[in-house]
């Protein structure tokens, strides 16, 4: 997936940064949901008010004091009203101890004072103490058996915050460090997972590519930074691949072309070796008319031979892109009475009408005029030689959209089916399907240099056969329409 494409929820960052923000709001709710619970527990259900907690916790007292007198106060006090009560005091008159269901330091410290002053004004000896002004927390006595036994106080306020915090804050901490593990799990299972995977499947195709297995491709999938970068290696898999196997082609056509210079050029050399191998016998005696010739032989193959190299060179030019071409605006009829004019004496040799015609509109070619004419001028030459006497070659030209439109066509035995797609190969002739003319045999590289100098201007052509049986050349070239 292209950068400017991606989703930006699919990426990997944000989906790293909102999952840890996802976990760490979840585990603030639930830290403060526990603390609000806990602290809850610790003042009381809201359903009790203070007043109600002390009448409450008197009358079970009573009870309890009336059967056990001995009863442990502090274990009994923790047991029962431990955990779901908030924090009270009781005080015994007879013990002189205060015992509550909870750590005492979270009793307000006035309580004692209330407490005292409370238990002081209900003896004897301080009946003329005066109630304390005001009280800091709910009071109901404890009487057993109409005796006053002691006195049960709950705080009216809650206690204060740190001491809260101190008593839930060790079950915070190992809920919060639970919820992280839970968090850390769910984030590694749900994003870092399925990202190594595919980071893994990164790391395999890599290392099969190293090894040189080019159709190897990474997972791409997931839409992330992993993914893009997998698009990425995928693409230069691709363009290594198509660079191998275009190494493996040219390296294969470097063999063909090797084997087919050579058997091209083996045929001339070995017949003007021969010949002159024979001219040097001394004791062989030749008249002047053999040697003559003989040496018209040897001189035909040379020129066949130079003919040979020649083209070789200019395809290598062209295909190489050594050659540069002079483009301008070139008139199509220009280029076809020079065709006419070089094969006129051909024409005339072997009975063959020659026509050129241009629709009306056509515009002027853009390119090299000389390259064009040397395109022309081997299909021309093909056409003619392949064409029987009393046959016909026709030049056209007419546009095709934004380009030209240029047909060589002649009224021969035409080209098999089988050979159309090869024509242009280097080296490839079917002069054997089109026997009958009388036509000799060419190098083989005539229509590899028409196709070269088509593809350098940018054009395209095409071999087919006309509807009457004759070869059809078909030019697609660049106007200077399309070069404005």
């Amino acid at each position: 997936m292209a950068e400017g494409h991606r989703r930006w929820y699919r990426s990997l960052y944000w989906r790293i940064a909102l999952g840890y923000i996802a976990m760490l709001a979840l585990l603030l709710l639930v830290q403060t949901s526990l603390a609000v619970w806990m602290t809850g527990r610790i003042w009381g259900r809201a359903s009790r008010t203070p007043a109600q907690l002390a009448e409450q916790v008197a009358q079970d007292l009573e009870a309890q004091l009336g059967a056990t007198p001995d009863l442990n106060l502090n274990e009994y006090l923790r047991q029962r009203y431990g955990r779901g009560y908030q924090p009270f005091a009781v005080m015994l008159f007879e013990r002189e101890q205060v015992f509550s269901n909870r750590d005492t330091n979270m009793l307000p410290p006035q309580i004692g004072r209330d407490v005292r002053r409370r238990m002081f004004h209900q003896g004897e000896p301080f009946e003329h103490e005066p109630p304390p002004r005001r009280l800091f927390a709910e009071y109901a006595d404890v009487n057993v058996n109409g005796r006053a036994l002691g006195i049960v106080a709950v705080p009216r306020n809650p206690p204060p915050l740190e001491l809260r915090v101190r008593e839930i804050a060790p079950t915070l901490v190992w809920v919060g460090i639970g919820l992280l593990g839970i968090g850390s799990a769910i984030m590694a299972f749900a994003i870092f997972r399925p990202t190594r995977a595919r980071i893994r499947s990164l790391e395999e195709a890599a290392r099969a590519l190293g090894e040189g297995r080019s159709n190897v491709r990474a997972n791409e999938g997931g839409g992330d930074e992993v993914s893009a970068l997998a698009v990425t290696f995928n693409q230069m898999a691709d363009d290594l691949h198509a660079r191998a196997a275009a190494l493996a082609e040219s390296d294969r056509a470097r063999r063909q072309l090797l084997a087919d210079v050579s058997h091209e050029l083996m045929t001339p050399l070995s017949g003007i070796r021969g010949y002159v191998e024979t001219l040097g016998m001394p004791e062989l005696s030749l008249d002047d008319a053999t040697r003559r010739r003989y040496l018209g032989v040897v001189d035909e193959e040379t020129h066949k031979l130079e003919a040979i190299i020649g083209d070789l060179l200019d395809l290598a030019r062209l295909e190489g892109g050594g050659d540069t071409l002079e483009r301008e605006p070139v008139l199509v009829d220009d280029l076809f009475r020079r065709v006419a004019d070089r094969h006129q004496p051909q024409l005339r040799e072997r009975g063959v009408t020659l026509t050129a015609t241009t629709a009306p509109g056509t515009p002027l070619v853009y390119g090299d005029p000389d390259r064009l004419e040397q395109a022309f001028q081997n299909v021309a030459a093909n056409a003619i030689r392949h064409t029987p006497a009393g046959g016909r070659v026709t030049l056209g030209a007419a546009p095709d959209g934004d380009r030209v439109r240029v047909t060589i066509a002649d009224t021969g035995p035409g080209i098999p089916a089988e050979h159309l797609a090869h024509v242009f190969d280097r080296f490839y002739k079917v002069d054997a399907s089109r026997a009958g003319t009388g036509a000799p045999s060419g190098s083989g590289l005539g229509l590899s240099i028409v196709r070269a100098i088509v593809l350098r201007h940018g054009g395209e052509v095409r071999a087919s056969n006309t509807t009457d049986g004759g070869a059809a050349f078909t030019f697609l070239l660049p106007s200077v329409t399309t070069a404005r």
